[in-house]
This record gives structure tokens, C-alpha cells and sequence, in this order.
């Protein structure tokens, strides 16, 4: 029994060694090496294989094909803001420069960047921002000329009609003008202003709308009229009466046949906005809740100095910019425009279906000419802007 039991103890501590040198520190190593040596090379064969070579070659080819699209249309851009700059460059497009006040010329002249040549449009200089049409026609070169003729900083002349004639030619913006306001005029009289305070208040016509029931109509339609806009209000007695309803009305104004028409808005304690229908307006999209346009807003929109107020496209792009600073569910107030021609009331008709706005109230009609004149046909329209996704 005891040879038995040493016998067997000894075959135990043989196999313990034998197990200790299959374990040893160094052939652990050896292995880890060898299975990392064999990863490496299983990778390196696949990513050498032509099944897998092609979509890393495409990748890298559609890569270089969007470097390459976006370097040509960043090209194309610049190209594009490069040739729009030399467009409106002003000073190429006046034919005299030696008869123009020093003031204009001066206004007139490309400016240095401040940062030296863009980068992105090879530019060095920024042309004057004068419109093209201050330059169209000699008559207006002239009218221009004449509001830069001043003394620096000495008192700005007066002359009231000049900017309101430049702005009915398209001559905007005006350059600005380095001279002192003058101090505020004699009394303005209201009996010459066109001030009528029952207009919108008590019927006249059937196709004039009162503002108490547009108003209403705003409350059923669950819009809030606070914040309006007048597209050439005159006198601003639209303005007047939306004040005393607590609504606020800015008012385009333009002076007229001398009057201080500017002047006068201010003096009523309204706000007066020296622009032209022509031109668009300057607000940001959507602040209106109300947009208000009278007769002769529809007539002047467009642009008069390129001989297109009137036609379709001139009423499209007021109506664009019409749109653009209403709200959605604001309202638009056509007001007693009257069209002189089956055609002129079609061209209305199609534009107010393409912008889709629904109809609150509307009365179309004849109202019958007096003496000589021809039979006119009207149009009154309170219409809702739709909401657009």
C-alpha cells in the first residue's frame, strides 16, 4: 500500500510539470504574436482583394466629385457676385461725370473694401448703391443733380418736390447727403391736406367698406388686428381712424405738387413713410396684421421709370410684396379700386385666385361715369391670408 501511495504522488508532480512548461510566460507570448502577425495579414489580403478595392475606389472618386461640384459652384457664385457688382456699377453708367455736382461724384465712386480684395469674389472695391434708373434718362440725371447740389455741412436746400419726382421715376434709393436739416416749416394748414375724418366712418357708395365692420369680420374670422399698413394713404386718414380703434397704421406718403405731405402726417401724430408703391417695402416678412391698399396704389405699383406700372407684372410683384409682409390669417383690404377696363378687372381678378386668399367680404360693380368719362368698374375685397406649410 504505501509503494502504491508513493507511486502515485510521484506521477502527480511529474504531470504538474509537465503542465508548468506547456503554461510558460515565453510560449504565451510566441502565441499572442503569431495570432496578432496572422489578424494583420487576413486584413491586409482583404483590403488588397479586388472585391474589396472597388468601393473604396468609388468612395474616394465620389469624394473627389463633391470637392470638385462644390468648388465649381463656389466658383460659379463668385463669378455670378462678381458680374452683378460690375452691373451696378454706377460710374459706368454716367455719361457726363465732369457736369455732375462734386457731392454726386463723390457718392458715386467705388469705395475700398476695408479688409482689402475678397477672397470669394475678386473684389476690391464696393460700386454706390444708386438705382439704375437715376441714370436712364437725362431729365432724371438732372433731377439727380440737383438734389446733390449743396454746400457741405452747411443747411440742406429746400426743395420738397425733388425727392417725391426722383421716387416717381424709380430713382431709389437716393444717395445720401452729407447737408443739415433745415428747422421745422410755418403752420401746416389741413384745409388743402385732403383731411376727411368721415371716410370708413359713414357709407358713401355700397362698394366702401366701413372699418368698424371690417373689423368685425376680423373678429370672426378669430384674427386681431393691432399693427397695420397703408400702401399710399395720402393724408393718413385711414391711419386716424384705426388710432381711434387702437390699431396702429404706418402710411406711405409721398409730398404732392409741393405739399408737405410728410410734414403734415407727422403733425397729426401718424406715422409717414417716404416711399413709393413702386418699390418694395422695408419689413420683415409677416409683421402686418392688417395691409390696407387704396385706388391708387394699385395703379402705381411696379416700376414707372421702366414704363411697367400698370401691367401684370408690376401688380404681381406689389402683390408678392403685399403678401410677404402680411401674416398668415392677416387681412388684405382692397379698397374701392376702380378698374377702367374689362381687361384691368380680369388682371385683379387672377392675381387675387393665384395667391389662393379666401374672401370675407366682396362687392364688384359699375359705377356709372360722369359727363364725358366712361362707365368704371369697381372692386372692394376684405380677403384672409391662408396659412401656407
Amino acid at each position: 500500500m504505501g509503494t502504491v501511495s508513493l507511486n502515485v504522488a510521484s506521477s502527480r508532480r511529474g504531470g504538474r510539470r509537465g503542465l508548468a512548461c506547456l503554461c510558460s510566460p515565453a510560449l504565451l507570448n510566441l502565441l499572442v504574436l503569431l495570432s496578432l502577425l496572422s489578424t494583420n495579414l487576413l486584413a491586409l489580403l482583404a483590403f488588397l482583394s479586388p472585391r474589396a478595392r472597388g468601393p473604396v475606389h468609388a468612395a474616394a472618386a465620389a469624394a473627389a466629385a463633391d470637392r470638385s461640384a462644390s468648388s465649381s459652384s463656389s466658383s460659379a457664385i463668385s463669378a455670378q457676385v462678381a458680374a452683378i457688382a460690375r452691373e451696378i456699377d454706377a460710374t459706368r453708367l454716367v455719361p457726363h461725370r465732369s457736369a455732375l455736382p462734386p457731392e454726386l461724384l463723390l457718392f458715386l465712386s467705388p469705395h475700398a473694401l476695408p479688409l482689402g480684395r475678397d477672397a470669394r469674389t475678386g473684389l476690391t472695391h464696393m460700386p454706390a448703391s444708386v438705382a439704375h434708373a437715376c441714370f436712364r434718362s437725362p431729365p432724371t440725371l438732372a433731377l439727380l443733380a440737383a438734389f446733390a447740389s449743396y454746400e457741405p455741412r452747411a443747411a440742406c436746400p429746400r426743395n420738397a418736390t425733388l425727392p417725391h419726382r426722383l421716387l416717381s421715376k424709380g430713382c431709389e434709393p437716393l444717395p445720401r447727403r452729407r447737408c443739415l436739416s433745415r428747422g421745422p416749416r410755418a403752420a401746416l394748414p389741413s384745409s388743402n391736406m385732403g383731411v376727411d375724418s368721415r371716410r370708413w366712418v359713414k357709407p358713401r357708395h355700397d362698394h366702401e367698406f366701413l372699418i368698424d365692420d371690417v373689423l368685425r369680420l376680423a373678429g370672426a374670422a378669430s384674427t386681431k388686428i393691432r399693427i397695420g399698413f397703408d400702401v399710399a394713404g395720402g393724408a393718413a386718414n385711414f391711419a386716424a381712424r384705426m388710432r381711434e380703434r387702437g390699431v396702429t397704421v404706418v402710411t406711405t406718403v409721398l409730398d404732392n405738387a409741393g405739399k408737405p405731405m410728410n410734414e403734415f402726417v407727422a403733425a397729426r401724430g401718424l406715422f409717414p413713410l417716404l416711399l413709393s408703391p413702386a418699390h418694395r417695402f422695408p419689413f420683415y416678412d409677416g409683421v402686418f396684421d392688417l395691409v390696407h391698399v387704396g385706388t391708387t396704389a394699385l395703379d402705381e405699383g411696379g416700376a414707372p421709370a421702366l414704363g411697367q406700372a400698370g401691367t401684370e407684372e408690376a401688380l404681381e410683384f406689389l402683390m408678392f410684396d403685399v403678401d410677404r409682409v402680411l401674416r398668415a390669417g392677416g387681412l388684405l383690404w382692397i379698397d374701392s379700386y376702380m378698374c377702367h377696363s374689362e381687361e384691368r378687372r380680369q388682371v385683379v381678378l387672377r392675381l387675387i385666385r393665384r395667391f389662393g386668399y379666401k374672401k370675407l367680404k366682396w362687392v364688384a360693380g359699375e359705377k356709372a361715369g360722369t359727363g364725358s368719362s366712361k362707365t368704371a368698374m369697381y372692386i372692394s375685397a376684405v380677403l384672409q391670408k391662408p396659412g401656407r406649410g
